[in-house]
């Protein structure tokens, strides 16, 4: 018996598989769905034995699991399809090359971080609750589209008067790309995995826009007043001044992501 040919289409086959393997179990991870998946891939290798055994009452009856499996899957994994295709969606900013290659981090950093961290820092000290997302190369139309458009400079009082509390746009988050603010009162989702029950709405969020976005959300807490910051997935908590200057501009530099122990320094 000879060996079936591998050709190099068998190899991109194999890769692109991987790949969509791994966007499912980014977009599922901290959910319950792995175990639904895994449950659902042992229905289908035993109705795949029971058909290879010639089992004609056993074969039917899993068959019909497997006929109505596409459906049940989308009406099962319904969060999980959205938050999948806002991933994709707000990543495609990525492939900009151009956007990347023309754009000049070095004469805006301190502009753009200084007022953010002098805000958040003044918010904590007075624990007025906050939600800022600072975007970086994902798209983020999604999102401010939901909100409502703004264009203007950024500046401490003004982010200091947009989370007033008694302010028409304190509620959501305010979105930054570049050194502008772009829109306010956006609603950002909120994540699915599981977190702490001490978390707020704002932590959640925060969360859940790191997940689908390579965006930094930067949360001032109305309890505690502390500061935090997710970022992809991960949500680093009671963020001194000092550490929130040196890990936005490092990641505004894109010089290298800073990793959990940057962060928790």
């Amino acid at each position: 018996m000879g060996f079936v040919p591998f050709t190099f289409i068998d190899f991109i086959d194999i890769i692109l598989v991987a790949a969509i393997m791994f966007w499912i179990y980014r977009a599922t991870r901290g959910t319950n769905a792995p175990y639904i998946i895994t449950g659902i891939i042992m229905i289908y290798l035993m109705w795949v034995v029971v058909r290879t055994l010639n089992m004609e009452l056993l074969s039917s009856i899993l068959g019909q699991f497997v006929s109505v499996g596409v459906i049940a899957l989308i009406i099962v994994f319904q969060p999980e399809i959205r938050r999948f295709l806002q991933m994709i969606g707000m990543r495609q900013k990525r492939f900009n090359f151009l956007t990347k290659f023309f754009s000049r981090h070095d004469e805006t950093e301190i502009n753009i971080v200084a007022p953010i961290v002098t805000a958040c820092r003044d918010m904590a000290e007075t624990k007025t609750g906050a939600l800022i997302v600072i975007g970086r190369h994902s798209d983020l139309k999604l999102i401010t589209e939901g909100g409502i458009a703004l264009d203007a400079k950024i500046s401490t009082p003004l982010l200091e008067n947009l989370f007033f509390k008694n302010s028409p746009l304190h509620d959501g988050a305010v979105v930054i790309e570049g050194d502008r603010i772009v829109a306010a009162k956006c609603i950002l989702p909120v994540t699915q995995s599981e977190v702490p029950k001490s978390y707020g709405t704002r932590h959640r969020a925060a969360i859940g826009m790191s997940e689908i976005s390579d965006a930094i959300i930067l949360v001032v807490s109305e309890e505690t007043g502390k500061i935090s910051i997710a970022h992809g997935g991960a949500l680093h908590r009671d963020i001194s001044p000092n550490d929130m200057t040196r890990i936005l501009m490092r990641h505004l530099n894109n010089k290298r992501k800073p990793d959990q122990t940057e962060v928790a320094e």
